[in-house]
């Protein structure tokens, strides 16, 4: 009984700092973007994403060195999905989001590249030796470098850096920096509060590691991004809310499944095909939502929201359904 309640409260405590966390950081990110003369969505896409990102690269550096592939990867799978299904449908419920039409040129294409690539790669593979982790490390430096030179240089991205400059930056540089990175420890230890009460009691209930990874793992430490995104959304910062989302995906791949292996290789045994179909799916109706409307609306934001909660409903019912040994 006491065990339970320490949970509780440290799941409890750990809410708490991920909407304060939150708040500092979507506030620092934002007055950092003014300062630094740099559009609001490359923030997003870059130093709020990889803040929001650093729950999933701690507990699959962890689980990594406990051998614990299925959670390494589980997580990531079941965070990339959570992202878009769960974070941008509620997002959208709480306002109508705009794409930005820069995302289509660089960013979203290569989310959709790297989700792909980690599904090939883990079918043919069985997992990610210590070779696939330094090419998605390489990879995720070569799409920082072209993010922030076509930042710089494109037409489009410097009306929007031009109209955001207009707006004067709320807070100077370092108190705009110690917010952001206050916000960031706040979001990690947060999430990390909640992650391992619920992980301790997922396992008294005897549920498989791969499950696991998918759902409770998934969604503790994707809280950050959901936490993020609905206050970006809240104080109408849309580039932000929405470049978390498709940052926060390839950093979950690139840089998680690229530095994590590199620690100790990651088998995926437990994993199914049907997560990552879901996964592939999931990006490829953002693909659709964000094209023809050039928005994600609330009742799109519904379909998302739905998909999330029958997914984890199949989990539920079915957690072995569409399994495979990794490997061909």
């Amino acid at each position: 009984m006491n065990g339970q309640l320490v949970t509780i409260l440290l799941g409890v405590a750990g809410a708490a700092l991920l909407c304060f966390g939150a708040d500092g950081l979507v506030r620092g990110g934002a007055a950092l973007a003014r300062i630094a003369r740099v559009p609001s969505l490359v923030i997003g896409l870059t130093v709020v994403a990889f803040g929001t990102s650093a729950p999933e690269l701690v507990v699959s550096i962890d689980a990594a060195l406990r051998g614990a592939g299925d959670i390494a990867i589980g997580n990531v799978v079941g965070s990339n999905i959570c992202n878009i299904a769960l974070i941008l449908g509620v997002s959208a419920l709480v306002r109508h989001l705009p794409v930005n039409r820069t995302l289509f040129k660089l960013d979203l294409p290569a989310m959709t590249v790297s989700t792909v690539l980690l599904t090939l790669w883990c079918l043919f593979n069985g997992g990610i030796g210590r070779f696939g982790g330094a090419l998605f490390c390489l990879l995720l430096a070569g799409y920082l470098a072209r993010r922030f030179h076509t930042a710089r240089h494109d037409p489009e991205e410097a009306a929007a850096l031009t109209a955001e400059a207009n707006e004067a930056p709320p807070m100077r540089w370092y108190s705009a920096a110690g917010l952001t990175a206050l916000g960031i420890v706040m979001l990690v230890l947060g999430a990390k509060l909640f992650v391992d009460g619920a992980v301790a009691a997922a396992r008294l209930l005897h549920v498989s590691e791969a499950v696991i990874g998918l759902t409770v793992v998934a969604l503790g430490t994707s809280l950050p991004e959901l936490a993020t995104s609905v206050a970006a959304a809240l104080r109408n910062e849309c580039d932000i809310a929405i470049g978390n989302v498709v940052g926060s995906n390839l950093f979950n791949v690139l840089c998680i499944l690229g530095v994590a292996p590199l620690v100790s290789p990651i088998p995926a045994r437990q994993v199914n095909l049907c997560d990552f179909g879901v996964m592939c799916l999931t990006a490829a109706l953002l693909w659709v939502m964000m094209l023809t409307g050039k928005s994600i609306s609330r009742r799109e934001g519904g379909v998302l929201l739905t998909i999330y909660v029958l997914y984890v409903a199949k989990l539920a019912a079915f957690p072995g359904w569409g399994a495979w040994r990794g490997g061909i």
